[in-house]
């Protein structure tokens, strides 16, 4: 897994970056709304990013903050919910926004996202209500508690990443389970334990 990307900033398109790293030129899918925090060509940039094989090629998507790599992931956990999907969220609304969206239970406005239905919006508000919260530092949502890492855990034991964040999703979001708490519950209901 390539978990993040330092490089310089070759060149820019309307949901893409190219940036070199050692030579060699990466083209990495980004959210819209984060292109202009970037800075100029030329520039070091650091991105967090996922892999992902979509018709059997890999592609790279990168964030500029780990919060909004977290509410891509999260994104993904959903039925129906694809990577592309997922970036047009983020494009469309900012991490800040698709918190708000989700809380407040703002269909019209997920909807706004390419491809995104009231019914796909309606199952976004749904399963993420209470899923992501606001980092009183950073004033952008993160993923409740730990839950990356349960993931990271559950796909390391050879699940699949798509069940492992379902199972996440479906977890008590109890502040006092550890990770470990997780895991086991995780494993509880998938039928693993």
């Amino acid at each position: 897994m390539i978990a993040g990307v330092r490089g310089l900033l070759e060149a820019t398109g309307p949901d893409w970056v190219h940036l070199q790293v050692g030579g060699i030129t990466l083209r990495i899918s980004v959210p819209a709304s984060s292109i202009a925090e970037l800075g100029d060509l030329g520039g070091q940039v650091y991105l967090h990013t996922s892999l992902r094989i979509r018709d059997d090629q890999p592609v790279l998507f990168g964030f500029p903050t780990q919060a909004a790599m977290e509410a891509f992931l999260l994104l993904l956990g959903i039925s129906g919910i694809g990577p592309r999907h997922s970036l047009g969220l983020l494009s469309s609304l900012g991490v800040a926004g698709l918190q708000r969206a989700i809380e407040s239970g703002d269909v019209a406005a997920l909807s706004t996202a390419p491809g995104v239905g009231r019914r796909t919006a309606s199952r976004v508000v749904l399963e993420l209500k209470g899923k992501l919260e606001v980092d009183p530092e950073a004033g952008a949502p993160t993923l409740a508690s730990n839950n990356v890492e349960v993931v990271e855990a559950l796909t390391a034991l050879g699940y699949s990443a798509t069940e492992a964040r379902r199972a996440v999703n479906d977890l008590d979001s109890s502040p006092d389970l550890t990770v470990e708490d997780k895991i086991r519950l995780a494993l509880q209901q998938m039928g693993g334990g």
